[in-house]
């Protein structure tokens, strides 16, 4: 237990808002980047008989599938624009560092009201 203990301590930095924003950051983009690398891997398989082609396109028809891409994809590539255009703000506007907090909260406040009556048009779409 100590040891887990001392690891936790040790890789936790206590960023606050700035470590969440970053790490929500890389994992969103890591996500997009997966989902958009099955899509070429998807497209390839165009190459072999059609049956190889039309068994892993059947996945995408899946509900849980389309539901992985709803809250997974959708939500990933949503934050990671609104995170990415805080960013800027704050590379591109001098002062704009020590209004990172509010910026985020700000940005996490468009994400919500953007994010759940899409995601509800989607889904209703869906079902």
């Amino acid at each position: 237990m100590a040891a887990v203990t001392s690891f936790f301590r040790a890789v936790t930095y206590r960023g606050r808002e700035g470590q969440i924003a970053w790490m929500l950051h890389r994992v969103t983009g890591v996500g997009v980047f997966v989902f958009l690398a099955l899509h070429i891997l998807n497209i390839f398989l165009m190459a072999f008989p059609s049956n190889v082609f039309n068994s892993v396109a059947a996945l995408y028809h899946n509900v849980l599938f389309e539901l992985a891409t709803i809250f997974g994809l959708y939500l990933g590539v949503l934050y990671h624009a609104l995170n990415g255009i805080r960013v800027m703000i704050v590379d591109f506007w001098p002062g704009a560092g020590k209004y990172q907090v509010p910026l985020w909260r700000i940005q996490i406040a468009v994400f919500v009201l953007a994010f759940i009556p899409s995601a509800a048009i989607m889904l209703a779409r869906m079902f």
